[in-house]
């Protein structure tokens, strides 16, 4: 069978519109403002065709380096053989939205100025770092009113 090799070949559910999400493109989409130096993600809306990614670039993260009146300029580093290379895409504001990936990072820069500001009126010293999850502290077990009980397997048994 002869085999399709075109731009948006293999994309039949990538650039489906999700369930429920079909219609006229809310007006929200075009009145977010994007900065120079924002994170972006690029999820392509199939309902515009013009300034549309290549499916390559569909969610990918990338930082806006140009803005104009209905696009915006991302600049995706992409891995071409052991290398990474950045490549400037121009899309339209359609095709892209904030990343989130950042959210976490400057909620925990509040959270921690936050506790300075504390830490300095009452005189004390905070910790800030975070830590991975440390070990159980010790702990006995009485055995007093909790004999221990000897588990063993139930024996097999054929319905033949």
């Amino acid at each position: 069978m002869p085999h399709s090799f075109g731009l948006r070949a293999r994309t039949r559910h990538m650039f489906s519109r999700k369930f429920r999400e079909h219609g006229a493109i809310p007006l929200s989409t075009y009145l977010k403002t994007y900065k120079v130096g924002d994170i972006v993600d690029i999820k392509a809306n199939a309902a515009v065709q013009k300034g549309m990614p290549h499916k390559f670039y569909h969610g990918r993260t990338g930082v806006i380096y140009n803005v104009t009146k209905s696009s915006v300029g991302v600049i995706i580093n992409k891995r071409v053989g052991g290398r990474y290379i950045e490549k400037r895409v121009n899309l339209r504001v359609e095709h892209i939205k904030h990343s989130k990936c950042r959210q976490e990072f400057l909620d925990r820069v509040k959270e921690n100025a936050a506790k300075k500001k504390a830490a300095k009126e009452t005189g004390t010293k905070v910790f800030l770092k975070r830590l991975p999850v440390q070990p159980r502290e010790a702990r006995y077990v009485k055995a007093k009113k909790n004999v221990p009980q000897t588990i063993t397997p139930v024996p097999y048994e054929t319905l033949l």
